[in-house]
């Protein structure tokens, strides 16, 4: 039955009542491998040429003064939090934002940050070492590694815990991160969007 799954495109199959620890292992060696094969983020060059401001319907006065300010911080490197309910098109904002800037060759890397568990997250966003955890066989980088030159998209921001906010803040001040698992600090050239409802 194994054998069938795997041949079917599943990376393993997992029993139910795998202890926290064991199955925070297996689903890092899954995303490591998923990442290598590069799997996790693939070239998103079409979809993002398609994301452009001018693409945003502006009928109304407010949505007209909204789209004007987006212009304004499109060749802007700083930081920013967009605030909207499900479904308005905070992605499409934020593929718009990176497409139609100066970091348009770079990658455009999103990250549902209310989707993973936090220690899923946490490897997921900042990367980790060979031997940091049970499961972690080699050394990964984060989302924000892979982001470098381009952007980071983070959705459901507002989901991430508190445990880990401090480490996020690091980066969002210094552009700096450490891998879990490691003291070296390394420097990241990421433009960061963030997104909340």
């Amino acid at each position: 039955e194994k054998a069938q799954f795997i041949t079917e495109g599943f990376d393993a199959v997992l029993n139910s009542g795998l202890p926290p620890e064991k199955l925070s292992g297996a689903l890092n060696t899954i995303l490591d491998k998923r990442r290598s094969a590069g799997f996790m983020y693939p070239n998103k060059t079409k979809t993002l040429g398609e994301a452009k401001l001018s693409n945003f319907v502006a009928n109304s006065p407010s949505m007209s003064s909204f789209v004007k300010f987006a212009g304004r911080v499109i060749n802007s490197d700083s930081t920013v939090l967009i605030l909207g309910e499900t479904g308005v098109g905070k992605e499409k904002l934020a593929q718009a934002l990176h497409t139609e800037g100066t970091r348009c060759k770079g990658p455009f890397i999103p990250v549902d940050c209310g989707a993973l568990p936090e220690s899923l997250l946490e490897s997921e966003l900042f990367g980790h070492e060979e031997g940091s955890f049970t499961g972690a066989t080699r050394s990964s980088r984060g989302c924000f590694e892979l982001a470098h030159s381009g952007t980071i998209f983070l959705d459901e921001v507002g989901e991430i815990p508190v445990a880990l906010q401090a480490r996020l803040l690091r980066v969002l001040q210094e552009r700096e991160l450490q891998r879990v698992g490691s003291s070296e600090t390394i420097k990241v050239d990421t433009r960061i969007v963030a997104a909340t409802n």
